[in-house]
């Protein structure tokens, strides 16, 4: 499952460590993007620490370009409201979330709520089948 934003910044950030979190029995989560911000953003790894526990830098999370991501069957945007970068795929979703960059933290809140949502939704309806 890759999670894609344009700057894998934010939104693809918070739904990579949410779903290694919450979902990692279901599916694998990474996340990318086609342009590159030097780290990834603050105010979304403060939330993230305070609500989760998680410290999503020391976690190994980076900001990354699609061409680095392995073969994804599920790509998942973010809701670019731009062109959104295109990944090889099976499956195609966009969640359609507005970017919370430069909002205060009750919007930052509001779309964690959300991609929390989305996670365990996602993790509910994925069945797994042994071989």
């Amino acid at each position: 499952m890759a999670f894609v934003c344009v700057h894998n910044s934010c939104r693809s950030q918070i739904a990579e460590a949410l779903g290694k979190l919450l979902a990692s029995a279901s599916f694998e989560s990474v996340s990318a993007g086609t342009e590159l911000k030097d780290r990834i953003n603050q105010d979304a790894v403060r939330l993230v620490k305070a609500r989760y526990g998680i410290d999503m830098e020391a976690k190994g999370q980076r900001s990354k370009l699609v061409a680095e991501l392995p073969a994804i069957d599920i790509v998942i945007t973010m809701g670019c409201n731009v062109a959104c970068p295109s990944v090889p795929h099976k499956y195609l979703f966009d969640w359609g979330l507005e970017d919370p960059s430069g909002h205060d933290d009750d919007f930052f809140n509001h779309t964690i709520d959300s991609i929390e949502h989305k996670i365990r939704q996602l993790a509910a309806s994925i069945v797994i089948t042994s071989p």
